[in-house]
């Protein structure tokens, strides 16, 4: 069957490759690189394209089995005239009438050329090594003399949900992101086969992601010709796949096939093209699309006859209630209440996609209106705490016109939530504690008290997250699920409230209760986040590692994404950087696939950091705008995003910048967790501004709290950052002896540690304070080191300020011999920076000295070039610059 092309979609990256490829033949010569994939899978579609943006400098043809045994036959269709026989001729008759130079020539289903126009090809690449010749050679099966030959194979694989999305966009179906990605894995990307199903499935089903998709007609074809020629026992056997679907045992499919002996059958289906690659005994079919047409094969009485017999043979309850499930078309009130049971059951453990599918299962089976749209509603929770608000926000249609009840309430704020939507989710929330009944319904009282709880942690609000912490516990109970994942919270709020060793103490009590299960994967990410914040950081990547690799037992996307959010931190703060960003993106893919949009900027600011730190002013400004772009609802969402930009402010030195950026965090300090030391490392920041600044008094008031705090709670990284302000602060007004007792105690915080970029931070602004006060030796001894540690990090931003601190101090300058009128080390950093455009403000700021002090050393410079203005200056020194050859 032909499916009609939509476009070359998703293919962008393999699209640039071959440009490149070609691009590159011009200094390189001649290039053979073979396309390959899955037939339907875009491989004339992206051949095509690239021949049609190379026009004027592309051959294209598409190889026919029937010309196969006709010699020159693909060679004529390239070229449009006749050909010699003699390869090697042909070879040089192809190369001399190339198009323009560098030229592509495009074989579509070369596995089917004749053997003449191969063997041209073939001598074009190798007798004309120096052509600017690019030949891609596309099919699913190429000969071996190419396979030879080929410089490189390109594989093209399936398209992810994005671009299926597309490709149905192009077809006139807009797809809900749930529903797109439904249809990825469905297809396994294959373009031909999503455009059929887009042509042959009816609309109502794309607006349904929980429905169920069958087979294109034309693999229907195929594989009921592939399971035709087949023996009973391998129909059987083939049958018996489909309905237990993957990951099962071989003993298991042969109890349902009813076969005591099955590896003939496996035999015949494997040269029949049914199977997949298979191992330890586990068989399945090739692809989804062969399962889906094996069971519409067998028609829905003998595949419900299948499912029951399934059902006896599976032993996981879950699968076996799926099986009952898929057997029973009409509402059946026994079977709904046992979904029920155990999607209540699998919610307690954490695993609440499983839930998910349970509790939907129940509402189709219930004939009861009220209990259906309860079910239903659960249904959509379980989705939501599974971490899939995409596919959560597709059914908020069909919640949002139920009749109001606090589990309604509570459920659609649970998604305003993880969608940073605060005002929404605190209007639904108050809703449904006000008309929920706490005697009758201590269940769903609970669970609204659990949501005030990620309610209040995303405010940053400690002691009321405990509050609320403490109510779901009382409601629900200690073991109920909704008093487990608040107990797996409440260490964090009793930290963000100043109680730390209780906070400590609480999560080791909950850590032994649940050592195992999805529900542990929110203890272990809460217990990293708080190691974070008590500078725990070698405990803090355990727990958060071992959180994310759990995610498999069925866990949130939600708990998945802070941890990946903190492991990052860990990693920014240890010079794990690289890792770091690698972390980001996979935390990224993440937030874009679940729809959870809470902990985008966390990710953000750690992206931030290190590039800004690197220099990499691009992209740290469009990852600060990535954070900026989703809804800024929640404290936890807003900070991190502002600290972001200050990040980038102080790397660029833009002191003014970065006072006006974190200033609206000192009025949204007060009851939160900016008040806690650990927490959030702000207070250093905004104080260094002030202090660049010449806001003494101001930057004095900021601190001195902070300090108290820090001291109380003996927080070692919180001191040694406070240190690193209040050192700059003594040495700006004129208190070496005291500056250099904070600095000296800020170093002996951090010794021993492995947070290294904040101990290179403390050395660049002790010995910038050395210098300023003329201190240069010893200057040139802490920016030396503070040097080695950002050059060990890859922050150049901060090596090239290293640099000039150290070319200014002058330590390792030749002093001897210079002529009285030349320029001091001090003079000549002036001197370029004025002339690059800075004004006196600003390189104050770069080197760390007074607008005095600029102003005093330019009267020097203009009086020691001769020259009288700014302009002057700037080509004076454009002037001395040497020739370039």
């Amino acid at each position: 069957m032909l499916i009609p092309m939509a476009g070359c979609v998703g293919r962008d990256g393999e699209l640039g490759e071959l440009e490149r490829r070609l691009a590159q033949t011009t200094g390189s010569g001649a290039d053979l690189v073979l396309l390959t994939g899955e037939p339907g899978i875009g491989k004339s579609a992206l051949l095509r394209r690239l021949a049609d943006r190379c026009a004027g400098a592309a051959l294209f043809a598409r190889a026919a089995s029937w010309e196969s045994t006709t010699p020159g036959s693909l060679l004529r269709q390239l070229l449009q005239a006749d050909v010699s026989d003699d390869p090697v001729a042909a070879a040089d008759q192809l190369v001399g009438r190339l198009p323009s130079r560098p030229a592509l020539v495009a074989v579509d289903d070369a596995g089917e050329a004749d053997p003449v126009s191969l063997h041209a090809l073939s001598s074009a690449v190798r007798r004309h090594r120096h052509a600017p010749l690019l030949v891609v050679a596309a099919g699913r099966h190429l000969p071996s003399e190419l396979v030879r030959l080929a410089s490189d194979e390109l594989r093209l694989e399936g398209l992810d949900a994005a671009a299926t999305a597309e490709l149905a966009a192009l077809r006139g179906r807009v797809l809900h992101p749930t529903m797109a990605g439904v249809l990825a894995r469905h297809t396994g990307g294959n373009p031909r086969d999503a455009l059929a199903l887009l042509d042959e499935v009816p609309a109502a089903v794309w607006s349904r992601p929980d429905s169920r998709l069958p087979a294109p007609a034309h693999v229907l074809v195929d594989v009921a010709s592939r399971v035709a020629r087949c023996s009973p026992e391998t129909c059987a056997l083939v049958e018996a796949l489909a309905i237990l679907e993957d990951g099962h045992p071989l003993g298991d499919v042969a109890r349902l096939a009813g076969l005591e002996d099955p590896l003939s059958a496996l035999d015949e289906a494997d040269r029949a093209g049914l199977l997949a690659p298979w191992f330890e005994q586990h068989p399945r079919l090739r692809d989804a699309l062969v399962r889906a047409a094996v069971v519409d094969r067998m028609g829905v009485r003998r595949a419900a006859t299948a499912h029951r017999k399934a059902a006896e043979v599976v032993t996981d309850p879950v699968q076996r209630l799926g099986h009952l499930v898929a057997a029973t078309p009409t509402p059946d009130g026994a079977l709904a209440d046992e979904l029920d049971r155990q999607a209540r059951a699998r919610g307690a453990e954490g695993a609440w996609a499983e839930a998910a599918t349970l509790f939907r299962d129940a509402s189709r089976l219930t004939a009861d209106p009220l209990l259906h749209d309860e079910r239903l509603t659960r249904s959509v929770d379980a989705r939501i705490a599974a971490g899939d608000c995409v596919g959560a926000a597709a059914m908020v249609p069909a919640v949002e016109s139920l009749r109001e009840t606090p589990l309604r309430d509570v459920t659609l704020a649970y998604l305003a939530i993880l969608r940073g939507r605060a005002a929404e989710a605190d209007v639904r929330l108050r809703r449904a504690w006000e008309i929920v009944n706490l005697e009758r319904d201590p269940e769903t009282a609970a669970l609204i008290a659990q949501r005030f709880v990620l309610h209040a942690l995303v405010q940053c609000r400690g002691s009321e997250l405990v509050r609320w912490a403490d109510k779901a516990i009382e409601l629900g109970g200690r073991e109920s699920h909704a008093g487990l994942e608040a107990a797996a919270i409440r260490g964090l709020g009793m930290a963000g409230s100043g109680r730390r060793a209780e906070a400590v103490a609480a999560y080791a009590d909950v850590a032994a209760r649940v050592p195992h299960g999805a529900q542990a994967q929110r203890v272990r990410m809460g217990r990293g986040w708080l190691q974070v914040i008590e500078d725990d950081v070698d405990g803090a990547r355990t727990s958060l590692e071992a959180a994310v690799s759990m995610a498999f037992l069925g866990g949130s996307a939600r708990i998945s994404l802070w941890a990946l959010g903190w492991l990052a931190r860990v990693q920014f703060l240890t010079g794990d950087w690289d890792t770091a960003l690698a972390t980001v993106e996979q935390g990224r893919r993440l937030a874009a696939e679940s729809g959870i949009v809470l902990a985008d900027p966390l990710l953000a600011w750690t992206a931030t950091q290190i590039q800004a730190l690197r220099g990499d002013w691009t992209e740290a400004v469009a990852a600060v705008r990535a954070a900026e772009s989703v809804t800024q609802g929640y404290p936890m969402m807003r900070v991190p995003t502002l600290l972001a930009r200050a990040q980038i402010a102080e790397a660029e030195a833009d002191y003014a910048r970065v006072r006006r950026t974190l200033e609206p965090l000192v009025a949204m300090a007060p009851g939160t967790t900016l008040d806690e030391p650990g927490f959030w490392p702000w207070v250093d920041v905004l104080a260094n501004a002030l202090v660049v600044e010449g806001r003494y008094a101001a930057a004095d008031a900021l601190l001195q709290p902070h300090e108290q705090r820090a001291t109380e709670r003996d927080h070692r990284s919180t001191r040694a950052r406070l240190g690193y302000a209040r050192g700059r602060l003594l040495g700006a007004t004129g208190d070496l002896p005291a500056a250099r007792r904070v600095f000296e105690e800020s170093l002996a915080l951090l010794d021993g540690t492995s947070l290294r970029h904040d101990l290179a931070r403390v050395h660049f602004a002790y010995g910038q304070t050395l210098r300023r006060a003329g201190k240069r030796r010893e200057a040139d001894e802490m920016l030396t080191a503070a040097r080695e540690l950002y050059l060990g990090l890859g922050a150049t931003t901060y090596v090239e300020r290293c640099d000039r601190e150290l070319k200014a101090g002058g330590v390792h300058g030749e002093r001897a011999g210079r002529a009285p009128d030349a320029l001091t080390p001090q003079e000549e950093q002036v001197a370029d920076l004025v002339a690059s455009g800075l004004a006196n403000k600003e390189v104050a700021a770069r080197l760390y000295v007074s607008p005095k002090t600029v102003q005093y050393h330019l009267t020097r410079i203009y009086t020691k070039l001769g020259v009288r203005s700014r302009t002057e200056l700037a080509a004076h020194r454009q002037s001395s610059l040497p020739e370039s050859d």
